[in-house]
This record gives C-alpha cells, sequence and structure tokens, in this order.
C-alpha cells in the first residue's frame, strides 16, 4: 500500500516569529470576538473534524499503529469537547462576572466603591501536542479547545508522531477560522524541537501547554520559568496511578481483579497516561494466583521508536532491581507483571517508583494494613489513585485521605483508565503528575487555565467591558443589602 504520509519540515526560525506575532495581533480581536462568534468556530471545527473523518482516521492509523476503533472513539471525544467548550462559550459563566454595587453603608465603616470583577484572556497560548492522543491532546485537542474558548489564539507545536496528521488537522482550523472572519493569527501550527523552544521563548507567548514526559516537561518549564517575564507552564509529565487493593476484596473479587488490571494495562499497549502501572495487593492474596494463570496478554504495537525505546528503558530501570523479578509476560508485544515488596517501594521509592510508559505493572505485596497505608502514604502526585475496597471503614478513610493528598482523581472500585470529558472532571494532581496542581487539562474547568481576574473599580458604564455593564445579563449584582451571596 503506498504510504499517504509526507515529509513535514521543521518551521523556520523566521516562520516561528510570525506566527507568534500573528497570534499577537489577534490577541486583542479574538479576545473581544461576541461569545457566540467565538462559539461558532469552535462548533465549525468540531463539524469539519467530523466531516473529514474518512481521512483523518486512516492517516491517524498508518502514523500512530492505533487500532481503528479506538480512534474513532477519539475523534469523536475531540468533537465533542469542542463543542462543550462552545456550549460554555455561549453560557459565558466562565468569565466568573462578580458585580459590588457602591454601598454607602458598607459595614467595614468605609463605604464601598462600585467593583465589577470578570477573567479576561491571557493572551496568545503555546500548546505542545501529545504522541499518544493523536486528536484528543494533539492540535484540535483539549488544551487548543479550551485556549480558544478561553479568547487565547493558539500556536501548537505539532507532535513529531503524527506530523502528517497534525498538518492536515491544522489546515482544517485554518479553513474554519477563515470561513468564520476570526482574525488571521488566531490558530497557528509549527514543527520542530527548535521551532516550540523558540516559541516558548518569544516574549508575546502567554502560556504554554504540554503532554509528555517528565524529562522534556520539565526542560520545557524551567525555561518558561526562566525567561525574563516567566509565564504559566501547564503540563502534563508522568504518572504511576497506583492501585490499592484491601483485604477485604482482595480473597472475594480476585478473578475480577486480575481480569480488570491486565485489561487496563495493556489497553492501547499501556500508552496511556492513566495506566495503573503499581498494583498493591496483601500477601496470600489470589489476585496473584489469577494473574499467573491467565495466559500471556498481547500488547500491540508501540506509537513509535522513540516510545517504544524510553518504554524499554523505563523497564529495564525498574527489572534490574534487586528486590524486583518478572512474574508473567517479558516477551515482545506481551504485557509484562513485574512483582516486588511494599516495603521495597518503600525504601527505594525513586527505584521502583518510576513510569513505564507502555505495557507493563509492578506488583507489589504488602503484609498488612499498616504497611499498605505507608505505602500509600509514601507515594508522589499522581493524575490518579485507585482503591478497591468493601466497608466504609477507618482503612478505607485513611486510604482516601492518602489518595486524596497525592492525586488529582481518586477512584473507588474503578480502573482509572477513561477520562470522561465533563463539568467536574479532574485530569491533574501534585508534582511530578503536573506542574500546576490546581489545574485539569480535561473537562470545562481546563478554561480557567487561560484566564486572568481583573477588577474595574468606579469606571464609567461607557467604558466597562460589555459583560460587566448593567444591561448584560451577566452582570448580576453579587450583594444584596450589605450582605454578599458569595
Amino acid at each position: 500500500m503506498t504510504s499517504m504520509v509526507e515529509p513535514v519540515a521543521n518551521t523556520t526560525a523566521a516562520l516561528v516569529d510570525a506566527t507568534v506575532e500573528a497570534a499577537a495581533r489577534a490577541s486583542g480581536p479574538w479576545a473581544a470576538m461576541a461569545l457566540a462568534d467565538r462559539a461558532r468556530v469552535l462548533d465549525g471545527i468540531a463539524d469539519r473534524l467530523d466531516a473529514r473523518a474518512g481521512e483523518l482516521i486512516p492517516l491517524a492509523i498508518e502514523e500512530t499503529h492505533l487500532p481503528e476503533p479506538r480512534l474513532a472513539g477519539e475523534l469523536r471525544r475531540t468533537s465533542f469537547q469542542l463543542r462543550l467548550f462552545a456550549q460554555q462559550v455561549r453560557d459565558g459563566d466562565f468569565l466568573d462576572v462578580r458585580i459590588d454595587s457602591a454601598d454607602a453603608d458598607w459595614p467595614m465603616g468605609a463605604p464601598r466603591p462600585d467593583l465589577r470583577r470578570m477573567s479576561i484572556p491571557l493572551g496568545p497560548v503555546l500548546n505542545f501536542a501529545a504522541s499518544n492522543f493523536p486528536f484528543a491532546f494533539s492540535v484540535a485537542g483539549g488544551d487548543t479547545a479550551s485556549a480558544l474558548a478561553a479568547g487565547c489564539p493558539v500556536i501548537v507545536k505539532a507532535n513529531p508522531g503524527h506530523p502528517a496528521l497534525s498538518r492536515l488537522v491544522g489546515s482544517l482550523i485554518d479553513e474554519v477560522v477563515t470561513e468564520s472572519e476570526a482574525p488571521r493569527g488566531t490558530f497557528g501550527l509549527i514543527f520542530g524541537r527548535e521551532a516550540g523552544v523558540r516559541a516558548l521563548t518569544h516574549p508575546a507567548v502567554a502560556a504554554v501547554t504540554f503532554t509528555g514526559s517528565t524529562a522534556g516537561g520539565r526542560a520545557l518549564f524551567d525555561l518558561a520559568s526562566q525567561r525574563p517575564v516567566p509565564i504559566p507552564f501547564y503540563g502534563e509529565l508522568g504518572s504511576i496511578n497506583p492501585v490499592f487493593v484491601t483485604p477485604e476484596v482482595a480473597w472475594s473479587r480476585a478473578t475480577e481483579i486480575a481480569s480488570g488490571l491486565l485489561t487496563a494495562v495493556g489497553s492501547s499497549a499501556g500508552q496511556l497516561c492513566t495506566k495503573p502501572g503499581l498494583v498493591a495487593v496483601p500477601e496470600g492474596s489470589p489476585v496473584l494466583t489469577e494473574l499467573l494463570e491467565t495466559p500471556p496478554v498481547p500488547a500491540g504495537e508501540m506509537l513509535n521508536e522513540v516510545i517504544a525505546a524510553g518504554f524499554a528503558r523505563a523497564v529495564e530501570q525498574v527489572r534490574a532491581h534487586p528486590e524486583v523479578r518478572v512474574l508473567a509476560g517479558g516477551r515482545p508485544a506481551e504485557t509484562l507483571l513485574l512483582g516486588t515488596t511494599a516495603r521495597a517501594v518503600i525504601d527505594d521509592r525513586d527505584g521502583l517508583l518510576h513510569e513505564m510508559f507502555g505495557p507493563a505493572t509492578l506488583l507489589v505485596i504488602y503484609r498488612d494494613t499498616a504497611e499498605l497505608l505507608e505505602l500509600a502514604r509514601s507515594v508522589p502526585g499522581q493524575l490518579t489513585v485507585s482503591i478497591f475496597g468493601g466497608r466504609a471503614d477507618d482503612t478505607a478513610r485513611a486510604l482516601l485521605l492518602a489518595a486524596a493528598s497525592a492525586a488529582g482523581r481518586v477512584l473507588w472500585n474503578s480502573w482509572p483508565t477513561g477520562v470522561s470529558v465533563t463539568y467536574a472532571q479532574q485530569h491533574g494532581g501534585p508534582y511530578p503528575a503536573t506542574t500546576a496542581s490546581a489545574t485539569t487539562s480535561v473537562g470545562t474547568a481546563a478554561i480557567t487555565r487561560f484566564l486572568r481576574p481583573v477588577a474595574f473599580q468606579s469606571v464609567p458604564e461607557e467604558l466597562l467591558p460589555p459583560e460587566l455593564r448593567t444591561e448584560n445579563p451577566l452582570s448580576v449584582p453579587r450583594s444584596v443589602n450589605g450582605a454578599h451571596t458569595q
């Protein structure tokens, strides 16, 4: 079969500068565009992606080796989240408009001035696209959608794992932006490592998003922090996503837990940021027996040679530990199960709490509840922590407390793979899972990353932003008879 993929040249320094400068010029007009018009652009991108699915999905298959059903579902998720953000823009609640009318009798002892507060866009956003979700975390993915929704122009640094797909998706976004008469420069696309670094250090870039390795993300985070004017860097880095199985269910639900674990680890060849990379079970539990009696699970192809090489290095680092042994798998294209003890992990967190981005996990045996809780409390920042338990007892409460301290999403009797795009979602966690634990990269709250609040005091009505004027439906006073309603 003839390849559909043509080489994509790296973006020159001059073109990077021109792309960022175009975004800077578009920043004011795009932010000032009527909310309904901004929403129509997001809806238009979603419509264009759906209409071109027959062209996009085969190209994604060729570049990523991911199966058609997975990519088709991911493309639907991508257009869905674009439409969800479009609806959020139309609603206007993301602006967080707050009105405090002047009050001569304000009980502080001094009159209160007229104060009107709302959130405004930060400015051009640079998005480093991910490799493992070529639609949902790439050119038209959640970071791009939420930044555009916030009123920020977006420059995407394409992922080298799917350059031709990135170019095609970028051209579709360009078409919609042009047809919608949005400002030129609202969207830009660049290619190459040097291009990404140059854009990150350009003074016009106001914020950065990143999904990828801990080493790469930390290097870019440091660059963003060292700029003459530091900027927010929203990086999703690495996560082991530990799973803690309590004694209460380790015997009664062993088959279910073992089967669920193998499915979660093998899904998408383990190349998911929420893949469980550590599973703790009590000593003597039949979970281990169930796992060992299951035939080797096929793992599928890796995304590319770079990902495969990184996975091999990570596995070798964990496997070489003197307290680790191979329990099952290990041949090419098989899910790998390694084993160790809770004490070994507690005593050498740096050596064993290491992300293996691929089809492998570490089964950890603990001796008693005290050791289980010590293990849970020793875990560094994670995207997720899952607990399989039964009764709402003291152990469950202690585990939940430890999980909430370590992760952005805590799951009870469920596996972490699969991140619903919705209002209450939290996809982020303490470092090293992310560089900004107070934010999320999935769900409608992701829009807040690209906004900052401004209060206007005693500004004449005709000079206020439209959203803060008295006649605007968003401008509902938040204070009644001197008592703040918030």
